[in-house]
């Protein structure tokens, strides 16, 4: 079985995103914080210790997200449109990589602390996937093996699991080793969403962002005391 901390090759942060949603068109590109969602994002996910950061697009978005990825320090690399694992698949071997931090362009709050505890967090071989469970919605990332992606790759089928990229893996948790521990204390909310799918979303972090940014990533404690007192607040 494969590991997150025994596979050999180094870890890359690995960020997926294109142009092509249609429940919000271009979300990517999306105004905030003086910049872009996905630029948002990637001065987050900068701040994680990685040997490589790749932002995996399509060709069609490939162009105008490149300048967005450079400027954060990422790399483009461009696969299929709607095969998201094969993505990442081409990002492990593109760069020998023996395991993969995922994340996903519409999360322009995750959590780059919970991201750095996860890595630190590891005890041992044995876990093909990792993540925290209890984060707000769109703080997370996976910490999955390349072994267990490019096998995933080899074997699913269903359009979800190929879109997706991880379900695969925890649907057969006979075959994989899944971890799912409980998010640190600080930062555990799980009735918390500050993903971006949808326009009232979008509204949701426009507004925190206009609150908390000051320039450099909000910290997710903040906006975790911001999403509770918003919460209270509500009829």
């Amino acid at each position: 079985m494969s590991s997150t901390d025994a596979a050999p090759g180094p870890l890359g942060l690995v960020i997926q995103a294109r142009l092509g949603s249609t429940r919000l068109p271009r979300k990517a590109l999306l105004p905030l914080g003086g910049s872009t969602l996905l630029d948002m994002a990637l001065q987050r996910l900068a701040l994680v210790p990685a040997s490589f950061r790749v932002l995996a697009t399509d060709e069609a978005s490939a162009a105008e997200l490149a300048p967005v990825a450079e400027g954060r320090g990422f790399r483009l690399l461009v696969g299929p449109a709607e095969d998201v694992l094969a993505r990442y698949c081409l990002a492990i071997r593109e760069y020998g990589l023996g395991a993969v931090l995922r994340a996903t362009g519409d999360n322009p709050l995750v959590s780059h602390e919970a991201a750095t505890l996860l890595l630190d967090s590891r005890r041992g071989p044995g876990a093909d996937y990792r993540a925290y469970e209890g984060l707000p919605l769109g703080m997370g990332v996976e910490l999955v093996s390349a072994a267990a992606l490019l096998r995933a790759e080899a074997e699913a089928t269903a359009p979800d699991e190929r879109e997706h990229v991880c379900p695969h893996l925890y649907r057969n948790p006979t075959r994989y080793a899944i971890e799912r521990p409980p998010a640190p204390e600080a930062f555990a909310y799980p009735e918390g969403r500050v993903t971006v799918d949808l326009p009232a979303d979008y509204e949701t972090v426009l507004g925190i962002y206009g609150a908390l940014y000051d320039g450099n990533p909000i910290p997710t404690e903040r906006v975790i005391a911001l999403l509770r007192s918003r919460a209270r607040k509500e009829p």
